[in-house]
C-alpha cells in the first residue's frame, strides 16, 4: 500500500481539465471512477466546459493525496486525456486571523458544489514581484488593508457567488487557484471585473488561463463529451 500523504490542515484539491482521447470515452468507466472516488470520501465536482481549452473539468477535494491520484488514473484509463490541471490546498489566509472559527472551517473544509450555483469559473493567480510592484516587499499593514478592501468588494456578491481560494505555492505554477460558483454566468463576469479595480488586483495580480462552464452530473457530462 502507498504511504498515506495528507495536509496537516485542510484538504488537497485537484482540478483536471480533460478532452476525450482518440478512442473516445468509456462512459461507464468514467462514471464509475467518480462514484468510487465519492465513496472514498472525495468531493467531486464535474463541469461541462465551454471553449477550445478542454471539454470537461473535474474538481476533486480529498483529505489525502493518493486518493486524488487514483481518481486521475481512473479517468485517464476511461479514455479522458488531461489537457491541463491544477494542484492546490484549501487554506485560511494570513490576513484572516480575526475571522470567526466557523468561517475558517468553511474555508478549510468547504462543501461543494453549492446548491443553486451551476455557473463555474476557475483561474490561477499570483502576486506580482516587479521592482516597483512587489507584493512581498510591501509592509504587512498595507497588504492587510488591501485585502480588507478586496474582501469588501467580494462580499457585495454574497448569495450570487461562492468563491473558493486554494493555495498552491510550491505545488503549481501560480500561487493560488480561484474557483467561482455563480447563480448566473454574468455573476462570474461581474465579480471578476469588479475585483480587478481593487489595489490588490489592479497593481499586484497576475492571472493565468480562465476556464468557464456548467456544473453537470457526471452521467450527463461524459455522455456528451
Amino acid at each position: 500500500m502507498a504511504e498515506d500523504v495528507r495536509p496537516a490542515t485542510g484538504w488537497a484539491v485537484l482540478h483536471l481539465f480533460c478532452k476525450p482521447g482518440p478512442a473516445g470515452v468509456d462512459v461507464e468507466a468514467a462514471v464509475a471512477a467518480v462514484k468510487a472516488a465519492e465513496a472514498d470520501d472525495l468531493q467531486v465536482v464535474p463541469v461541462a466546459l465551454l471553449g477550445h481549452k478542454a471539454d470537461l473539468a473535474v474538481m476533486a477535494l480529498s483529505p489525502e493525496l493518493w486518493r486524488l491520484r487514483t481518481l486521475q488514473t481512473a479517468l485517464q484509463s476511461a479514455g479522458l486525456v488531461v489537457a491541463d490541471s491544477y494542484v492546490s490546498l484549501t487554506e485560511v489566509s494570513e490576513y484572516a486571523a480575526g475571522m470567526p472559527e466557523e468561517m475558517k472551517q468553511q474555508r478549510l473544509y468547504p462543501r461543494l458544489p453549492p446548491a443553486g450555483k451551476p455557473a463555474f469559473c476557475f483561474y490561477p493567480m499570483s502576486r506580482r514581484r516587479e521592482v516597483q510592484q512587489n507584493w512581498y516587499t510591501a509592509p504587512y499593514e498595507e497588504r492587510e488593508a488591501m485585502m480588507r478592501e478586496h474582501g469588501t468588494s467580494g462580499r457585495a456578491f454574497a448569495g450570487r457567488i461562492l468563491q473558493v481560494i486554494t493555495g498552491s505555492s510550491g505545488l503549481d505554477d501560480y500561487e493560488w487557484g480561484v474557483t467561482l460558483f455563480g447563480v448566473h454566468p454574468d455573476d462570474l463576469k461581474a465579480v471578476v471585473y469588479q475585483l480587478r479595480y481593487d489595489r490588490a488586483s489592479a497593481i499586484y495580480a497576475d492571472f493565468g488561463p480562465f476556464y468557464a462552464g456548467i456544473v453537470t452530473p457526471v452521467e450527463a457530462l461524459v455522455g456528451r463529451s
